[in-house]
């Protein structure tokens, strides 16, 4: 059975873009009678606002989706992020990373990932006994997956995308990714692998600028013994000048198309359904 999920994260209104994506993976689910999960991704306290999930769930019922209860909300389940954290932790592959967001970008050269430039690695070569005098005075730091050792412990992995087939996974394209900080206790790369895997889903839907993150979450999941899902990777809405659709284009949020007379047939049309 298909089980697709819908993740949005409660930071501002749906536009026509994050119809497309409800609607792809409530289509998929539905086209061989599987099920249809609804997700609020809201582990940024500091951006996530309660109004703007009863937006959500308002603005998705009036687009005619309906879905399983309950609905997951990631901050009610801290303590799942936090197992998976300590599993990783106890089998030596997290160390705590004191360097600011401000120090990595001043480092010079650096190369650049996915999510921009990578890690030089400073704080992995820290003694031990200095990296716990650190955490004991109370220094601010993230938490970071050594890339290198987590590759060496599950070896060549893949993943199946429904448009481009078995993809080997590269992982270290991220170098040693962030898995959780001191103001928000778990990633977004830590947190979706565990609730997908959690919430039983066996087709990923997202759009394609997030094709990149599944090599990361392939790893997360041979790491911590869970099942790999199959992936699609939809398109993104465009304007007319090939911008992708953002929050910041409150004429196309659902509630604005809603008071401007708008149908909902003609938001499903509007984003390609």
């Amino acid at each position: 059975m298909i089980i697709t999920r819908f993740a949005p994260s409660p930071t501002g209104e749906l536009h026509i873009g994050h119809a497309h994506g409800a609607l792809f993976a409530f289509t998929e689910a539905r086209r061989g009678g599987g099920r249809f999960l609804l997700r609020i991704e809201d582990i940024d306290q500091s951006r996530c606002r309660p109004e703007f999930t009863d937006s959500i769930l308002a603005d998705l019922r009036w687009l005619g989706l309906d879905w399983e209860s309950p609905v997951r909300r990631q901050a009610e389940h801290f303590d799942d992020y936090r197992a998976a954290l300590t599993r990783l932790e106890q089998a030596g592959l997290l160390y705590p990373c004191f360097c600011s967001r401000a120090d990595i970008a001043q480092a010079g050269n650096a190369p650049h990932g996915p999510d921009g430039p990578l890690y030089s690695g400073t704080c992995r070569n820290l003694p031990a006994s200095e990296r716990e005098a650190r955490v004991l005075a109370g220094l601010s730091h993230a938490l970071r997956l050594d890339m290198e050792a987590a590759r060496r412990r599950v070896g060549a992995l893949n993943w199946r995308d429904r448009a481009a087939g078995v993809v080997a996974a590269r992982p270290e394209l991220f170098g040693d990714v962030v898995l959780a900080r001191k103001d928000t206790p778990t990633s977004y790369h830590l947190a979706v692998t565990v609730d997908d895997a959690l919430q039983g889903v066996t087709l990923v839907t997202r759009g394609e600028d997030l094709f990149s993150a599944s090599h990361v979450h392939r790893l997360l999941q041979a790491l911590l013994g869970l099942p790999t899902p199959d992936y699609a990777h939809h398109r993104l809405l465009t304007d007319e000048h090939g911008r992708r659709f953002a929050k910041r284009d409150r004429a196309l949020t659902l509630r604005s198309l809603r008071e401007a007379g708008a149908s909902p047939a003609d938001v499903r049309a509007m984003a390609g359904f």
